[in-house]
Formats: structure tokens, C-alpha cells, sequence
């Protein structure tokens, strides 16, 4: 199947659920590379927007995302990224998931989940990944 990395200037979202829990942890986006890294080493790559890089996640937290199940969107331009977490938190803050936060009817934030660990102790002075 030929996925459309071309909408999205090479990049496709890939959203990433707990294979066990149903709960979504993050999105982040891949580019070809990126999926054949998955694909290959059974661990989740993503490409990095901002640093314009490969990245697989927790290569510097430890917190990293074992591949279960990879399945394609109707318009073959995203991805459902099944896992299961290594560790206890996704999040670069600590928190298990990246939507850890509900904005209410007046657009305020409001955290709904616990911190299970401090960003010092996932990553000290390195990248956030």
C-alpha cells in the first residue's frame, strides 16, 4: 500500500494509542524513513519538526514506544500507531499521556491526569524525546 506522504510536505500524522487501553498517549509525524525505522526495529520513530531529525522515542527517557500494530487511515494519509509503553510516562512533562489537559467552555486548561514523574528525572539535561 502506498501511503500519501505529499499533503503534508512528506510528513504524515501518526497517532499513538496504548494497544492494551485504547488510550491515545500522543501524535506525533512520520515521514517514510521514519515508518521503515519502525517497521524495522519494532520501536516508534518519529520525524522531528522542529529539529528537522529522526527521532525515536525515548531514546533519551527511556520511555519508549514498542511497536504492536500499525493501521492506515481510508485517505492512506495518517497512521493509528498501536503500543506498548516501556515506562510510565509519554509525555516530555511526565504525565502518561500528552492530552493530559481538558479546555473548558472559555477555553482555560485544566490538568485531568497525575504527573507520574518529574521532566529533571525522565531526562536531567538531555533532549526531550
Amino acid at each position: 500500500m502506498d501511503l500519501d506522504f505529499e499533503k503534508e510536505n512528506g510528513l504524515i500524522p501518526a497517532i499513538v494509542q496504548d494497544d492494551a487501553s485504547g488510550e491515545v498517549l500522543m501524535l506525533g509525524f512520520m515521514n517514510r524513513e521514519a515508518l521503515e525505522r519502525t517497521r524495522a526495529s519494532g520501536f516508534v520513530t518519529f520525524y522531528s519538526r522542529s529539529r528537522q531529525k529522526l527521532w525515536t522515542k525515548g531514546e533519551s527517557s527511556g520511555q519508549k514506544l514498542l511497536l504492536r500494530e500499525l493501521r492506515v487511515d481510508c485517505d492512506q494519509d495518517a497512521l493509528l500507531v498501536r503500543v506498548e509503553l516501556s515506562g510510565s510516562a509519554v509525555c516530555h512533562e511526565g504525565y502518561r499521556s500528552c492530552f493530559f489537559r481538558r479546555l473548558g467552555k472559555n477555553g482555560e486548561a485544566t490538568a485531568i491526569a497525575e504527573r507520574l514523574i518529574s521532566p529533571a528525572e525522565l531526562y536531567g539535561e538531555g533532549e526531550k524525546s
